[in-house]
């Protein structure tokens, strides 16, 4: 199936794409990035890793944590967290519509049966 990834590469060298914005969706669905990693079969060193090269590139914290207790840790996205993820999946739709035609050629000249547009996630809370 053809479809269109993004990624966005920075002056500083620093990107993000489908990954981190997933592992950033995937933190905001479960309240934690060991359970982010899990769900990415990443490690939670990785995942942390991945966390701290996005706040470098954006000058700020992207998630919230709190360490372990009775309750254990947790995590959640900061707003910042939040908008670079919508600002990413809105740059994928526009994206996808201004190339869809041309996509859907490679496609059909790869031998792909259907063209996906980007996932919809869930909105961010």
């Amino acid at each position: 199936m053809t479809r269109l990834t993004i990624r966005i590469d920075f002056d500083d060298g620093s990107a993000i794409g489908p990954g981190k914005v997933r592992l950033l969706e995937l933190l905001a669905e479960t309240g934690s990035i060991r359970q982010a990693a899990v769900a990415m079969g990443m490690s939670y060193r990785k995942a942390w890793l991945l966390l701290q090269a996005l706040e470098e590139t954006f000058g700020a914290p992207l998630a919230d944590t709190t360490t372990g207790g009775r309750k254990g840790g947790g995590a959640q996205l900061t707003d910042l967290g939040r908008r670079v993820v919508a600002d990413y999946r809105q740059a994928e739709q526009v994206a996808f519509a201004a190339a869809a035609k041309p996509i859907g050629s490679l496609g059909r000249k790869a031998g792909d049966q259907a063209m996906r547009a980007p996932e919809r996630n869930k909105p961010l809370k």
